[in-house]
């Protein structure tokens, strides 16, 4: 059975190599993620050339996620780079410092901070490793006392424990970013720091207007990192085509402890609601500079598999880290065997589904029919492929195979769990397309004679949302 759980890795300094990225896409990735926070708009498109022209190489399609900045919440620069804060001195952020900050002070790139704080709040700073307590604010200084001390360099982020910064998720920088992504046509924008609907809905319509001259509409994830999106997260995955659980900043804001519960909720809404899920932020950190993962990693990458995630994330551990190869080949196999541990039972989850419309009933269909009959594989020919996604929403151990005429449904697939996307020609002869398909899996080497299949498709031809069919067939 093929790895059912997609890996996502992003690009950096250790894995822009052509040499290098073609290892980590022979090992297992499936998408490329490009950090928004570093690099020009050329560096940019550059990367997306290099990755279209390496996964070819490789004879493997994966998709490009253009990953949003958003705001820079963040401290200024010091002189030397660095200070040393120590417990219980003062410290001063100050929103109108220019120059170089030092050991009692520091200038800010989030210039409303002033106005997002009041007296008694905790702000907590490089990933919440140094801890503030604000004792005033005085005009556009922020006066605060150190609870927790360390080193602070520049640029570090800032949280404000508990949520509540004003910042918006879309920044002038990520308009234009938005334009570039749109230029080579990811197949994925992440939007960080999102916190509502609307935050989602107007990065579609800038994402929109962006693709229009290349007929090109991204799928959307929104990355679940602020205090304010929890209670919104029913409404911004209605808006959203998937979700991160970015449990980086997310930790920071609601706390450490909170966050596995948080992170197994998010994944079963994704799934229930037909959206994909990511789970990032130091799946594999200690590879960055060893060659194994601590057995703490392995069992987080192997739980994030068993609550049903559609992939999970290497961010540093690809972009930075010595040993990029090694860390997805060892991520795939950690998802295998946890796949090979998972409990199906298909029947209960189906008790209670009911289905509007008659492509998603179709899917069901098949899933419950594959399921019962034991079929080797599942091929639904779908156009956008919707089909293809509603099947990955349940776990079940027959491999779905996504056959589409178009590229981009294709790549978008890349992120689908249990999904293996196929490109095959566009038929509008139904009969034709049927006996292509078998041919194509036979092929591959999925089909052999005696096999039996579940293969779903529309009348007529060529038209998305228009999956009708439901036929089991046997390899003769």
């Amino acid at each position: 059975m093929p790895r059912a759980t997609k890996i996502v890795a992003t690009l950096g300094p250790a894995s822009s190599s052509r040499e290098v990225l073609e290892r980590m896409i022979r090992a297992g990735v499936d998408v490329v993620r490009m950090n928004f926070s570093h690099g020009t708009a050329q560096d940019h498109i550059d990367r997306a050339t290099l990755v279209r022209d390496v996964a070819r190489a490789a004879g493997k399609e994966v998709a490009i996620m253009a990953d949003m900045q958003g705001p820079k919440i963040r401290v200024g620069k010091f002189e030397g780079g660095k200070t040393v804060l120590e417990p219980g001195q003062a410290f001063i952020l100050d929103a109108t410092m220019k120059e170089l900050g030092n050991n009692d002070r520091v200038g800010l790139d989030y210039k409303e901070l002033p106005r997002d704080v009041r007296p008694g709040d905790t702000l907590l700073l490089n990933d919440g490793l140094l801890r503030l307590t604000v004792e005033k604010v005085v005009g556009e200084q922020v006066h605060t006392t150190v609870v927790i001390g360390g080193d602070l360099s520049n640029n570090k982020g800032i949280n404000k424990a508990g949520g509540g910064l004003t910042a918006p998720a879309l920044t002038a920088k990520d308009m234009e970013d938005i334009k570039t992504a749109m230029s080579f046509q990811c197949e994925y924008l992440a939007i960080s720091f999102p916190k509502s609907a609307t935050d989602m809905e107007m990065a579609r319509q800038l994402a929109n207007v962006a693709g229009e001259p290349w007929r090109h509409k991204p799928a959307l994830i929104a990355k679940i990192e602020r205090t304010e999106a929890i209670p919104a997260l029913e409404a911004i995955l209605r808006a959203s085509d998937g979700i991160m659980v970015a449990r980086g900043d997310l930790a920071v804001e609601v706390g450490n402890a909170a966050v596995p519960a948080l992170q197994k909720r998010m994944i079963k809404m994704a799934r229930e609601m037909d959206r994909v899920v990511i789970t990032a932020t130091q799946m594999m950190e200690s590879m960055i500079v060893n060659p194994v993962p601590t057995r703490a990693e392995v069992s987080d990458v192997a739980n994030a598999v068993l609550d049903g995630t559609d992939a999970v994330m290497l961010s540093a551990e690809t972009a930075a880290g010595r040993y990029p190869v090694e860390t997805v080949e060892m991520m795939a196999a950690i998802c295998v065997e946890a796949e090979n541990a998972e409990e199906i039972a298909l029947d209960a989850s189906f008790t209670n589904k009911k289905f509007g419309r008659i492509d998603q009933s179709i899917a069901m269909g098949a899933l419950f029919t594959a399921y019962h009959l034991g079929c080797k594989a599942i091929l639904a020919l779908t156009e956008s492929g919707s089909t293809a996604l509603w099947m990955s929403r349940n776990k079940i151990h027959v491999p779905i195979y996504g056959l589409t005429s178009q590229l981009a449904s294709q790549r978008r697939m890349a992120l689908y769990r249990n999904v293996n996307a196929v490109l095959m020609p566009n038929f509008s002869d139904r009969e034709e397309a049927l006996r292509h398909a078998e041919a194509l899996l036979i092929e591959q080497g999925v089909l052999k004679p005696g096999d039996t299949y579940a293969i779903t498709c529309g009348e007529p031809m060529g038209y998305p949302g228009g999956t009708n069919m439901l036929k089991v067939g046997r390899v003769g």
